[in-house]
C-alpha cells in the first residue's frame, strides 16, 4: 500500500510539472528515400527579426538517421554537435548550424524552442525570431531539395511569435511536422483536495491492516 500511495503522489508532481514545463516542442520524420547516396548538406538557422526581439533558444535533439553526417559549421550563438544537441540562443543576428551529409532514407529529430519568448512574452518587442531547416543536394549548399519554396529553398520553418505562440510553415511533402501534445493541466484546488483526501484515507487503511492480527 505504501509504494501505491508513492505511485500516486509521483504522478500528482508529474502533471504539475507538465504543466509548468517550459518550451514547444516539435518531431520532424523526413523521407529521403528519393535522394538516397546524395552527398549533400544540412542547414539548421535560428535568427531574431530585424527590429527587437525578445530572447530565445532552441534545441535540436534526439537526431537519428540511416545517413551519415559530415563537418559541421556552426556559426554565432550555436553550440554542440549532432548527432548530440544542438543548442542555439538569438543573442546574435545570425546564427547556423551547417553540415555536411549524405542522404539515407530517413531523417528524424526533435526541435524544443523555449525561452522567455514563449514563456513570458513581454509586449515590447516588435520582431520574432524563426527556425529555418534547409536540405542541399550539394556539400556546399547551393541547391535546396525536397521543398516547394523556390524562392528561399526553405524545407520548414517555424516562427515565435510575439506572443509566445508558435507557426509552423511546412514547405516539404516529404517532411512531417507535428507538435508534442499540449501540457497536462494543473489539477484545481478541489481536485489537489480528492487526491489529498484519498492518500489520507490509504494511510489510515494501511494503519488498519497492519494493525489487525493474523491468526
Amino acid at each position: 500500500m505504501l509504494k501505491t500511495t508513492i505511485l500516486l503522489i509521483a504522478l500528482l508532481l508529474g502533471a504539475v510539472g507538465s504543466a509548468l514545463a517550459d518550451g514547444v516542442t516539435y518531431d520532424v520524420s523526413i523521407n529521403t528515400s528519393s535522394i538516397v547516396g546524395t552527398s549533400g548538406s544540412l542547414d539548421f538557422q535560428f535568427n531574431p527579426g530585424p527590429l527587437v526581439s525578445q530572447s530565445a533558444s532552441l534545441q535540436i535533439l534526439n537526431f537519428s538517421s540511416d545517413g551519415t553526417l559530415g563537418t559541421a559549421s556552426p556559426f554565432g550563438d550555436v553550440s554542440g554537435t549532432l548527432p548530440g544537441t544542438v543548442l542555439f540562443d538569438n543573442g546574435s543576428a545570425f546564427n547556423d548550424y551547417f553540415t555536411g551529409f549524405t542522404f539515407g532514407s530517413t531523417i528524424s529529430f526533435a526541435v524544443n524552442l523555449f525561452g522567455p519568448a514563449v514563456s513570458s512574452p513581454d509586449g515590447v518587442s516588435t520582431s520574432a525570431t524563426s527556425l529555418y531547416f534547409f536540405m542541399f543536394s550539394d556539400p556546399l549548399g547551393a541547391n535546396p531539395v525536397l521543398t516547394t519554396d523556390s524562392v528561399n529553398g526553405i524545407a520548414f520553418s517555424t516562427n515565435i511569435n510575439l506572443d509566445g505562440s508558435t507557426t509552423l510553415t511546412n514547405n516539404s511533402a516529404q517532411s512531417t511536422v507535428t507538435q508534442e501534445g499540449t501540457p497536462v493541466p494543473t489539477p484545481e484546488p478541489a481536485s489537489l483536495l480528492l487526491l489529498g483526501s484519498g492518500l489520507a484515507g490509504l494511510g489510515m487503511f494501511r494503519k488498519r491492516a497492519s494493525a489487525t492480527p493474523v491468526f
